[in-house]
């Protein structure tokens, strides 16, 4: 019975010693991961949405192309079409449309207030400014003055753009008649003769560009001024549409045409996730990447002019490249690597140093519980230097004898055993110093009546 009860003793003072030493580590890793979580980044959506304008640029090819490659990494890209880049550039200011990204023509970022939450990914491609017209040659859209003319609808980057150049030249105004039209109204009209030019935004390799190309009557405008629209206008860039490019057989062109070229733009909300931002990026280099018409192999997407700063992501992808771990790794795991590679500051910093130390710190609770019976086996020793007497020595050895019984109380894991043999061994040495001081000590004799000192009193 009194071993059971020693055994139970001994579990309970071991499973104290033992939440003594674990509980205050297990609280500094607890606090250390609250606050490393603080700085982990929040799981990118699964879902994107992007605004793109049907009519404009060739956005709505482009979109479906984006809907493709992301897929193939997990995330949906939802469409949400709009009239033209003024629509989604609003789209995307307001909080509550939903709006992620946009593919947005250069040169209407003037015509959308509060922007600056809008950030770029960069340019795509070019998307040239085609003036069809009829009649007699023009090298500038001076001589469209009192002409009827599309201009786009009206919330078009091609309005835009077509507006901004016309205003330049003073062709703005009556009896010059701007009509708020879309592509294919403007473009049939134009071909039965209703209009006198058309101004259209879209890339070189749209059929119906090449198609009006080719219609009797209908002449194409070079731009002999565009290296002073360029300077005007930074967002612009000068092109040249080579003879006979659309069509060799019927050389078509007829001759080398200038053009002016704004750009398809992809910009996001600042607080886009930028894992996104990289995924959308490699999109742009998989979609824009090959050569056309007008560009050359590579030379897409590029941190080009839009009117909105570069995000810290494309700037980045823009220099270095895709990141390191999006190269080797699928999307979702280079995502959730990228976002746990945090945690290791805690592992690094607490974990592993108070893995090391609880074992120490342990042993020192099991030692303690002896080591503190070593000051009153000190102290005997320092007396017995003090060459004690008989009744000081058994003294002495009485209370060598209760330390002892009070260590063998102690309850001491197995692994630890080995000092409370120790200690033993250590009063075996005090106790045969006693056991030799004792012998070698004189009887203590009573004092006879004789010598015993008489009290004043008493000799009085």
């Amino acid at each position: 019975m009194k071993t059971d009860n020693l055994r139970q003793q001994l579990r309970r003072t071991l499973r104290r010693d033992l939440w003594i030493t674990i509980a205050p580590t297990l609280l500094i890793i607890g606090i250390a991961f609250a606050i490393t979580f603080y700085f982990v980044k929040p799981a990118p959506p699964k879902t994107l949405v992007l605004a793109m304008a049907q009519d404009e640029g060739g956005f709505s090819y482009f979109a479906r192309r984006y809907q493709k490659v992301l897929a193939q990494h997990g995330v949906t890209l939802e469409l949400r079409p709009t009239k033209g880049s003024v629509t989604s550039l609003q789209l995307l200011t307001d909080p509550s449309s939903g709006v992620d990204v946009a593919f947005v023509q250069s040169g209407a970022v003037g015509e959308v207030k509060d922007t600056g939450s809008i950030v770029s990914l960069g340019s795509l491609s070019y998307v040239p400014l085609w003036v069809f017209y009829r009649g007699e040659p023009l090298e500038d859209v001076r001589g469209l003055k009192g002409r009827r003319i599309a201009v786009g609808d009206a919330e078009s980057g091609t309005r835009v753009l077509a507006l901004t150049l016309l205003k330049a030249n003073g062709v703005d105004q009556a009896p010059t008649e701007l009509l708020p039209l879309g592509r294919d109204a403007s473009i049939e009209q134009l071909k039965k003769g209703e209009l006198d030019a058309v101004m259209l935004v879209a890339p070189a390799e749209a059929p119906a560009i090449q198609k009006l190309t080719a219609v009797p009557g209908v002449r194409l405008m070079s731009f002999a001024r565009a290296d002073a629209y360029t300077r005007r206008y930074t967002y612009l860039s000068k092109l040249v549409l080579p003879q006979g490019v659309f069509d060799l057989s019927a050389d078509l062109p007829e001759r080398d045409v200038v053009l002016l070229a704004p750009t398809a733009n992809l910009v996001a909300r600042d607080t886009l996730h930028p894992a996104l931002a990289y995924l959308l990026l490699r999109a742009a280099s998989e979609v824009h990447g090959s050569a056309g018409m007008l560009d050359r192999t590579g030379e897409f997407p590029a941190p080009l002019e839009t009117g909105f700063p570069l995000s810290s992501e494309a700037s980045r992808y823009y220099e270095a490249g895709v990141p390191l771990l999006q190269r080797y790794l699928p999307f979702w795991a280079a995502n959730l690597v990228d976002r746990l590679w945090v945690m290791l500051v805690p592992i690094l910093a607490v974990v592993i140093p108070l893995g090391r130390a609880v074992p120490a710190i342990y042993l020192w609770r099991v030692r303690s519980r002896i080591f503190r019976w070593y000051a009153r086996l000190k102290e005997i020793e320092i007396q017995l230097d003090e060459k004690p007497g008989r009744e000081q020595l058994e003294d002495m050895l009485r209370r060598l004898e209760e330390a002892e019984r009070a260590v063998n109380q102690i309850p001491v894991p197995l692994a630890y055993a080995e000092n409370l043999y120790f200690f033993r061994e250590h009063i075996d040495v005090v106790r045969r110093r006693l056991a030799r001081g004792l012998a070698e000590a004189p009887e203590d004799k009573a004092p006879r009546p004789e010598d015993r000192v008489p009290s004043p009193q008493a000799a009085s």
